[in-house]
């Protein structure tokens, strides 16, 4: 048995001050408040406990990517601990069937162990099928059309060389995903791509969760994708067309929908404090989950540099760059965005665990996961007055301590 004592304890819909939890196995078995017995020393006193952090949308971490090989995401999982995450979706850009399906298969392994790290959730492709002209940072070679029989990619071909990417077709990423089965969680694409509401059909008949971005889709376009059977929308107001008044477009169709959740960088920098604020109020904190959208060059120095896919990306103050400019994801982790939603984005504290925590575990049916309750498995994270995790919990076992 487990004892922590003395800190707030961040509860659904309220935060109780001093309180105390019992863990039992994996399992929180009592939630107590300031008034009640501890039966330890309050020796969290100046401290939160939250619900362990679910990332859905990283890529890497300290120098790592999702695609450097068959033990990246084993090593990106023992690292996301110390910044609080006890579960999350090892996500990847576009590239080739071959890289694909190793990345696959080592989430597929990796999803049946039980460690010392982060749980390994089954994986977000920010895929092949989007939209060329809202690319970002995505390897245009490996782009390709989702439609049956189509051959080669959506848009000329790179200067990017992903293990041959100029020999494979959609049909080829679609058979690797077919053959993960339940590796894959979510898939990214953009719905105006020729044959995007069929393979839609197809992904979700599969058991996939289908998310729209890096799309120019209009307003008629998305919703048609949502009635497909979209449920998830990836980063959202990056790398789409920002909401105008007489073409509300994808961001639209997002925020009016009460079918489909989205995903907000909230790292300070892809998104205003006051466009998070703005989509929690359209869609509910219980529909927005705040990601990182986090790259290897996450938890580097300023001037480091890492890869994303296999190209270079450099961190300069705030966030990763491509070597052209092209802001190449964050270098946030969820311990700044929990900071960020409260300090910046003024959120009371329990709001802020809904987004990072309750939110995400809800969308992806983790059931008793995301939330601080009597019953509830033991992931968890003590904070303390500077956001900085001091300990943190998977499955009522200490996995790091600071």
């Amino acid at each position: 048995m487990i004892v922590l004592s003395g800190a707030d304890l961040v509860l659904p819909g309220r935060v109780e001050r001093g309180g105390t939890l019992v863990l039992e196995g994996d399992r929180i078995v009592d939630v107590r408040g300031a008034s009640g017995p501890s039966g330890a020393a309050d020796s969290l006193r100046g401290h939160l406990i939250v619900p362990g952090f679910i990332d859905v949308h990283v890529h890497g971490l300290e120098g790592i990517d999702t695609l450097d090989g068959p033990d990246a995401t084993e090593r990106i999982a023992g690292l996301l601990p110390k910044y609080g995450v006890t579960a999350f979706c090892p996500t990847t850009v576009a590239c080739g069937p071959a890289k694909l399906r190793e990345v696959l298969q080592s989430i597929g392994r990796m999803r049946q162990v039980t460690g010392a790290g982060a749980r390994v959730l089954p994986a977000h492709l920010e895929s092949n099928f989007i939209n060329p002209e809202y690319r970002g940072a995505q390897p245009i070679a490996c782009l390709r059309s989702p439609a049956r029989g189509a051959a080669g990619s959506t848009a000329v071909m790179g200067s990017f060389d992903a293990s041959g990417a100029d020999a494979f077709e959609g049909e080829d990423i679609v058979a690797e995903i077919d053959r993960a089965g339940g590796a894959v969680g979510i898939v990214t694409l953009a719905p105006e791509l020729d044959g995007a509401l069929e393979l839609i059909r197809h992904l979700v008949s599969a058991g996939h969760r289908v998310s729209l971005g890096h799309s120019g889709a209009t307003l008629e376009q998305a919703r048609a994708a949502i009635a497909a059977g979209a449920r998830h929308a990836t980063h959202l107001f990056n790398r789409m067309p920002p909401l105008n008044h007489r073409d509300p477009g994808l961001v639209g169709a997002v925020l009016t929908s009460d079918h489909i959740a989205a995903e907000i960088i909230c790292d300070g920098v892809h998104v205003h404090a006051d466009m998070v604020r703005m989509a929690i109020a359209a869609k509910g904190a219980a529909r927005v989950m705040a990601i990182t959208d986090g790259v290897a060059a996450a938890g580097l120095p300023d001037g480091a540099v890492a890869s994303l896919g296999g190209r270079p990306i450099r961190v300069r103050k705030s966030a990763a760059y491509l070597e052209d400019g092209t802001l190449a994801g964050s270098i946030a982790t969820m311990n700044r965005v929990f900071q960020f939603l409260v300090q910046d984005v003024g959120l009371a504290l329990n709001d802020a665990a809904q987004l990072c925590s309750t939110s995400p575990a809800n969308e992806l049916q983790l059931k008793d996961l995301g939330v601080i309750a009597k019953g509830a498995i033991a992931d968890l994270v003590v904070l303390d007055s500077s956001f900085k995790v001091t300990e943190t919990f998977i499955a009522g076992r200490r996995v790091y301590a600071a």
